[in-house]
């Protein structure tokens, strides 16, 4: 089976998971053969899998908005680089496809843009063995200079 079928069939499975069916659904993951790709395959239809099942108890009953904040408490749990108070942003390129998110892909809000130039300060501090492109980047930012052609959206 490829990877996409995998990931096709357990996620359908992880879709439908109980506190009762999850654990042997856990087993199964966890007992295939996995390579490089299928083992992130399987954790990723953990994950769901576990989430659904926890959202069917009594006390579950998520809003689709709820959801989304599901995403970014796994992202910022799961991934140490994502984890902080950083302002972060997920990308839908289908967005690309609407003319009211143009700015999603020229701008950043200027909370971002503060946020940056006060981390680029901090890195400049406490940063003692940066490349020295590095550096000069932060500097820059430091310094007012919006990065990568970017604008601040009006505020």
């Amino acid at each position: 089976m490829t990877e996409q079928e995998l990931r096709t069939e357990w996620q359908k499975e992880a879709r439908e998971q109980t506190l009762d069916t999850l654990p042997a659904f856990l087993a199964k993951l966890a007992a295939y053969p996995h390579n490089y790709g299928t083992i992130v395959v399987a954790l990723g239809a953990g994950a769901v899998a576990t989430a659904r099942a926890l959202d069917r108890t009594p006390n579950g009953g998520i809003t689709g908005f709820q959801a989304g904040g599901v995403m970014w408490e796994f992202i910022q749990g799961w991934d140490a680089n994502m984890a902080g108070d950083n302002p972060q942003r997920l990308v839908n390129y289908g967005d690309l496809l609407y003319p009211q998110y143009a700015t999603k892909f020229t701008s950043i809000s200027p909370e971002t843009w503060d946020w940056a130039q006060q981390e680029a300060k901090r890195h400049l501090q406490e940063e003692e063995f940066a490349h020295p492109k590095v550096r000069e980047h932060w500097e820059s930012i430091a310094g007012g200079n919006i990065p990568f052609g970017l604008s601040v959206e009006a505020g």
